[in-house]
């Protein structure tokens, strides 16, 4: 290429490069202007590439839209810094407000640190403390030895802050506590707004509020303007006697509802009952819960815990149940009175469940369509086809009544076309008919039965040696029937048959008739219904 070519390409380069340079616009936002006001100003020059400016009294700087009040200030424009003193104020923007004793400011960085009795607020929250960095160009204060924030009556400290300003948000660091009339948070980490009054956590956080509920979470918010909160990352939520613990809880403290999900645990102590669900809804203020999802309640005890399923379980106070008023209610065993004191005992509590309810413990498991129980009178009422199971035993009616005594089945009542089967062998049933049937239970067995009201009954009759004599087919007004134990002193068997009155009967040869043939009416045996174990309970 032409040397003369390459020569004039260059200095081209160099015109346009010039020319660009000219017309860029000089950068006025890291200049520091000097306001009118002050009462001294002196230059003083340290060296022929230092010069200092003095200000004294009334001082007032600024630089873009930031403004500096001071006592006294001396500004060195050739390490782009100034120092303030007395009576330091930042207005930054009209965003943000700084106060402090002394202040080092960096103009070509627009970062001040400030010292002694620093104040910072975004006008709703004020922050303290004795060291602060603010970078005004970010809006974003920084303190990492010790700091109080106030935002009306909650108080926040930590041993480090970032306070953005313009955000009005704050990110607390190491030993955050936070204190309010109505609570008290304590974590590692937590980010608040000083506006909306939100703080949502990103660490291991604990809070206890007025009420002395605590709650244990990794993540969540509490906006304590509107008392309302979330929690994940499986929180726990302890309130008197009474522990939540679920993947996510939510509650709405102006309603006093809380709701929890995702595998969620409630746990009653003073009841000794758990409750399992996939979604589980609580009214803190009158202490109800709805659970569905798959719900289990499991009312614990030493031995033979009893676990209920159902589509649908609610539990509530039973004295909300039956009214404040004064009034007079009958239940199966006694008239319990009721005032307008609310109970606040521990039997203060009972729980329904509705739809493919199914029970199981050890020794007695049950199946029908709803259940209410009473932590007053411990007696489960069965409705809609109930059917329960005692060993060998089957009992159905169009109602049933278990009773139980700590916790642990005691007798029964059935009303309207009872039944009880009792598997002998093979297809061999011992059978009782009734219109109402009381039975009573030794260690989970049954032990006796009244049947009453045509009453009728077949039962084989056996040897000693278990062979079979013979089948009696009775009917009577009341029937009595005794169970007690068999050869290996462990199990109970159908031992006695009592006839108290109106007897009519016979005895049948066991070649007379066949094992289909003597069936009661209504006869059935529902052993594919029955809960084996704890885990069908879902099957």
């Amino acid at each position: 290429m032409n040397s003369k070519l390459i020569y004039f390409l260059i200095f081209f380069c160099v015109l346009i490069c010039a020319q660009t340079a000219r017309s860029q616009p000089a950068d006025t936002t890291k200049k520091v202007e000097i306001l009118p006001g002050a009462k001294k100003l002196e230059f003083l020059k340290i060296n022929d590439s230092t010069e200092l400016q003095i200000l004294v009294g009334n001082v007032k700087l600024k630089q873009g839209n930031t403004l500096f009040y001071c006592d006294s200030c001396v500004i060195n424009n050739s390490s782009h810094v100034f120092e303030a003193f007395g009576h330091v104020h930042i207005n930054d923007a009209d965003t943000a407000n700084a106060y402090s004793d002394y202040l080092r400011y960096l103009t070509d960085k627009r970062i001040a640190y400030m010292q002694k009795n620093v104040r910072l607020t975004d006008g709703k929250a004020i922050l303290t403390t004795d060291n602060l960095e603010y970078d005004t160009d970010t809006k974003l204060g920084i303190y990492t030895n010790g700091g109080r924030v106030i935002n009306k009556k909650s108080v926040l400290t930590s041993l480090e802050g970032y306070y953005y300003t313009d955000l009005k948000d704050i990110y607390f660091k190491k030993n955050v506590e936070l204190k309010d009339p109505a609570y008290f948070l304590k974590a590692d980490s937590l980010l608040y707004n000083t506006e909306s009054e939100v703080a949502r956590f990103i660490a291991k956080t604990f809070i206890r509020d007025s009420t002395n509920r605590t709650i244990v979470t990794k993540e969540g918010y509490y906006d304590t303007r509107n008392r309302k909160a979330e929690f994940g990352s499986r929180p726990t939520i302890e309130d008197g006697k009474t522990k939540i613990i679920a993947d996510r809880v939510a509650f709405d403290d102006s309603t006093g509802m809380s709701q929890a999900e995702g595998n969620a645990i409630v746990v009653d102590s003073t009841q000794q009952t758990v409750i399992i669900a996939g979604k589980i809804f609580r009214n803190n203020k009158t202490e109800s819960i709805l659970a569905f999802n798959k719900p289990l309640m499991i009312v614990k005890q030493e031995k033979d815990s009893i676990y209920i399923t159902a589509d649908t379980l609610f539990s509530a106070r039973l004295s909300d149940l039956y009214g404040a008023a004064d009034s007079v209610r009958k239940d199966s065993t006694k008239t319990v009175k009721t005032t307008d004191t609310k109970q606040k005992d521990s039997t203060d509590r009972y729980f329904e469940a509705f739809y493919h309810v199914r029970i199981f413990s050890d020794s007695v498991q049950s199946v029908c369509d709803s259940v209410f129980y009473s932590f007053k009178d411990s007696v489960f009422r069965l409705f809609k086809d109930p059917v329960v199971w005692s060993k060998e035993n089957q009992v159905t009616g169009d109602t049933i009544l278990l009773f139980t005594k700590n916790k642990k089945p005691d007798r029964f009542k059935v009303f309207d076309n009872s039944l009880l089967v009792s598997k002998v062998q093979a297809e061999f049933f011992n059978q009782i008919k009734s219109a109402r049937m009381d039975g009573y239970l030794t260690d989970g067995s049954i032990d006796s039965v009244r049947a009453r009201g045509f009453a009728e009954c077949i039962y084989y009759i056996q040897n000693e040696d278990s062979s079979f004599t013979g089948v009696n087919q009775s009917s009577s007004d009341i029937i009595d029937i005794y169970f007690g134990l068999d050869s290996t002193g462990k199990e109970r068997e159908l031992h006695r048959v009592v006839f108290r009155s109106a007897v009519k009967g016979i005895l049948w040869p066991m070649h007379a008739k066949t094992p289909e043939e003597l069936r009661l009416r209504n006869f059935k045996w529902l052993a594919d219904r029955r809960p084996k174990t704890k885990y069908e309970l879902y099957e």
